[in-house]
């Protein structure tokens, strides 16, 4: 292995072990005390059989029995101390990479995540560092102890003579060679391994996520077919991961079944020449044996290193993976409700279809504006750029007269509130899902919300408060009551802009009604905006922004616009009569 996967080995152990200092010297003095016990033992038994041999039974022999018993329980109480240390160590730095990856992945912009499945991020990040956990337990720390135990063997045999330390030390450096040679290709097999779990997991979480329409339009058969190429791929790649540890493991099998024949026919070849005892041959023979162990543990952790390797590989290249949204400097709008400058904004998806086109306006602080126009035809994009989750590829977005790309990224976000159409609700109590599991709001601020929005009596309904539990995806809760609570999101957040995407489109009239009060709560001291299909939404906005193909078509004031008859938005309020305009 090259000296540059080492470094990446050690750079990532320091950054997680290094929170744990205590923990891994504490389990790297256990593991050499048991070092001594194991080299101890033998030596024990071999005077136990030569003082059997020159003394038959005596007072001698208790007493070696009972240091070999002891010795043994002292082998036994530091192995399972540090195998407890070890994975307390695995835990606390696992839990703690996957961490850091979340808050990575989180970070990331939304073209990032529109590439990459739930599935497969969630596999990266839990399957990936899940099967690090050796690593971070055992992988490094053990195989210095087996190292170490090898060394002090080898020490051992060389001072019962000097011959046995060099034949058993040139074989230990033959069959460590043979091993790690054949091992070479495994790391390649292991990474394609994990790249087909990532898009197994990655399929998986997503057509699961859209079980009923897959049911109700009949996709089932063709989720079975991609299931089953996927899963047999996943399978066939970790197979032959794994099975290219196979054939080393056979041959070091054979390997260390002849170590243990030359240690038996040197400590008889020693015997025959009358330089060593029966006990001595004896100890000789377990030593030998107890030579393979140490070998045996560190041709395993070697496929080890191979499969973690493959993970760090992908774990590094998930970290390394940067978003195209960079955090501004730090400037910040004059406090107070937010104006809105759009200066020749132009965005696209993709290079070759243009969303937005040259799209120029300003909604001047504490003024409310509605937005209109076809579906497709650039709306929620607008909204999109103005949150930043895209950039624009051209054209400045000015709040207060500020770039938004100068500002912090989590100062922007306060600053703004987004309600959407859909809803994401968690399987949480309706506080953490009003507050995001924000300690800090108080109860008495949640209810006051719920108050002003209409919410009190849906509340005083609920069999445990503030505490009762609410299903994943708001289950249980109509599509109103969710829209509803989104509302009261907004007011904790407490922003200087609020963006109204089709917020209202899944409320039922009653509903709609009940929410006016809110709204016009949630807009009192606060600029606005509002896109909307159902013209009787925008009866209270200021002005009116008509979008078309990514163009401005029409903008103005909404009683100038509604009641010049040639205007766009007049034709829409003719046309539409208060209902949704396609």
């Amino acid at each position: 292995m090259s000296k540059q996967p080492f470094t990446r080995y050690f750079a990532l152990l320091a950054r997680y072990l290094r929170p744990q200092l205590g923990s891994v010297i504490l389990m790297s003095v256990l593991l050499l005390v048991s070092i001594g016990l194991q080299l101890a033992n033998p030596k024990v038994l071999g005077i136990f059989i030569d003082t059997t041999r020159e003394q038959g039974l005596s007072q001698s022999l208790l007493w070696l029995a009972l240091l070999y018993l002891l010795v043994s329980f002292l082998n036994q109480g530091a192995s399972v101390a540090s195998a407890y240390l070890c994975e307390q160590v695995a835990w606390k730095a696992t839990n703690d990479l996957r961490a850091d990856l979340l808050t990575h992945v989180l970070s990331l912009d939304r073209a990032f995540h529109k590439s990459h499945t739930h599935g497969e991020l969630i596999e990266r990040i839990d399957g990936d560092v899940n099967d690090l956990s050796n690593f971070f337990s055992e992988l490094i720390v053990h195989m210095l102890f087996h190292l170490v135990l090898l060394v002090g063997m080898l020490v051992v045999l060389s001072w019962i003579d000097w011959r046995l330390g060099v034949c058993m030390g040139l074989y230990c450096l033959i069959v460590v060679g043979v091993l790690t040679w054949m091992r070479r290709p495994s790391v390649e097999r292991w990474v394609v391994a994990r790249e087909a779990s990532s898009s197994f997991f990655g399929f998986l979480g997503e057509y699961l996520s859209a079980t009923e329409d897959v049911r109700a339009n009949g996709g089932m058969g063709y989720i079975w077919r991609h299931f089953f190429q996927r899963f047999s791929r996943w399978y066939t790649t970790t197979c032959h991961a794994g099975w290219s540890g196979a054939t080393p493991w056979i041959i070091s099998q054979a390997l260390f079944a002849l170590g243990r024949v030359l240690g038996l026919v040197l400590g008889a070849y020693l015997w025959s020449i009358g330089l060593a005892s029966a006990g001595t041959v004896y100890l000789i023979f377990v030593y030998s044996s107890l030579l393979m162990q140490p070998l045996d543990k560190i041709q395993w952790q070697l496929q080890d290193l191979n499969q973690s390797t493959s993970c760090i590989r992908r774990i590094e290249a998930l970290l390394g993976t940067r978003s195209s949204m960079k955090d501004g400097k730090g400037t910040q709008p004059a406090a107070g409700p937010l104006a809105v400058t759009f200066e020749d904004v132009s965005f696209g998806y993709d290079d070759a279809e243009p969303v937005l086109q040259h799209i120029s306006f300003h909604l001047p602080a504490g003024r409310l504006l509605g937005i209109v126009g076809q579906s497709g035809g650039g709306k929620t994009t607008m909204t999109r750029l103005l949150f930043r989750m895209y950039d624009p590829h051209s054209g400045v977005i000015r709040l207060n007269g500020v770039a938004h790309t100068e500002m912090k990224l989590q100062d922007l976000r306060r600053r703004i509130g987004l309600i959407t159409q859909d809803v994401d609700l968690f399987r949480a109590t309706v506080r953490d899902n009003l507050t995001f599991f924000d300690r800090e709001v108080s109860d008495e601020r949640v209810l006051q919300v719920l108050e002003e929005i209409g919410l009190l009596p849906w509340y005083q309904a609920l069999p445990q408060g503030l505490d009762t539990m609410l299903g994943a995806g708001g289950e249980g809760l109509s599509a109103g009551e969710a829209q509803l609570l989104a509302f009261a999101r907004v007011f904790l957040t407490n922003p200087d802009l609020v963006v109204l995407d089709e917020a209202s489109s899944r409320l039922d009239p009653l509903t709609e009604k009940l929410l006016e009060r809110g709204m016009e709560r949630l807009f009192t001291g606060r600029s606005g905006i509002i896109i909307a299909h159902r013209l009787e939404t925008l009866q209270h906005v200021d002005d009116i922004l008509v979008l078309e193909h990514g163009t401005v078509v029409e903008a103005g004031r909404r009683e100038d616009l509604a009641n010049d008859p040639n205007s766009r938005f007049s034709h829409l309020l003719r046309t539409a009569d208060g209902a949704i305009v396609a």
